[in-house]
């Protein structure tokens, strides 16, 4: 007799349960149109969850797609997949046309590294920690620090720092675009620029900005517009705002008037910034030998002060 009961029991309890599931099948909404979308974006992503889109991992990413599409095309997310089957099929999903050859991207420092220093710095070995005091130690208050914030977190080892220079330096043959280095620049003298960019633009100082006892180093951009009345083709934009030079690079075709007509050399093309950076550390060893021969002292060591 207790084994029917509890056979009952079970029965009932089954039956219970098969009702209770029914309702909530029934009644209870599916899943979300947004929601499987997501998840459609997802499959088609990197899966690494880099963190280089600026969300915290490829769902998030592709739950900010599903709400806005065109965040596709301003993150770097894009440039990094270099993947042409995984674009199209995010192309595809997205219902986005999308140009591999116009979304590949490349970060520039936008500094020569020519600046004095001001002060021995002896803190904490960051360009954040630097730059928090006293606006950092060289003369110049919108010069790279040197002391490789963004080499730190490059995954691909394609920036380095110029020991002569003092400056970042980015390797165009090894940098893919991720932006990582951007976000991590305190200053933000790291710019995205597509990689097929024909002229780049090494310097930072804005003029409408002056700050008092600092100044541009003695390379720096002279904000003359000699470059922009130069061109041509109006592929160089002047920013009446930042009194620096902007580039439309669909206009561009590297004729070399606007690299030819800048009196401090500022302009170059993107692919020869490695050559022009390890032409620099030539002259500089040249000229630091030099001024051990003769004895002599740098001004910039007379005024050096420690912070």
């Amino acid at each position: 007799m207790g084994a029917v009961i509890n056979i009952l029991i079970l029965t009932a309890i089954g039956l219970v349960c098969g009702v209770l599931i029914f309702l909530v099948y029934r009644f209870l909404p599916g899943e979300s149109d947004s929601l499987k979308k997501t998840e459609e974006i997802s499959e088609n992503l990197p899966g690494v969850n880099c963190g280089a889109c600026g969300y915290p991992g490829c769902f998030a990413y592709a739950q900010a797609l599903v709400k806005d599409k065109n965040i596709f095309f301003t993150s770097p997310c894009a440039t990094v997949l270099n993947d042409p089957v995984m674009l199209n099929n995010l192309a595809e999903v997205l219902d986005i046309k999308v140009d591999p050859s116009a979304i590949k991207k490349k970060a520039v420092v936008r500094c020569y590294g020519n600046s004095d220093l001001i002060g021995n710095y002896t803190g904490v070995k960051t360009c954040r920690a630097a730059s928090s005091l006293v606006g950092g130690y060289k003369r110049c208050p919108y010069s790279c620090l040197g002391l490789g914030d963004c080499v730190k977190v490059c995954p691909n080892n394609a920036i380095y720092i110029d020991e002569e220079m003092n400056v970042a330096v980015i390797n165009p043959e090894k940098c893919n675009g991720c932006g990582i280095c951007v976000r991590e620049c305190p200053r933000g003298l790291i710019k995205l620029v597509p990689a097929d960019s024909n002229i780049v633009y090494l310097c930072s100082y804005r003029p409408r900005r002056n700050i008092p006892g600092r100044e541009r180093c003695d390379m720096g951009c002279l904000h003359c517009k000699k470059c922009f009345k130069a061109c041509e083709n109006g592929a160089v934009i002047w920013d009446e705002e930042k009194a620096i030079p902007g580039f439309d690079f669909t206009k561009c075709t590297l004729c070399g008037k606007c690299i030819e007509a800048c009196p401090h050399g500022r302009l170059i093309e993107l692919s020869k910034i490695k050559k022009e950076n390890d032409s620099k550390k030539e002259s500089s060893t040249r000229e630091s030998s030099r001024k051990e021969d003769s004895g002599g002292e740098s001004s910039s060591d007379k005024e050096k002060i420690t912070v």
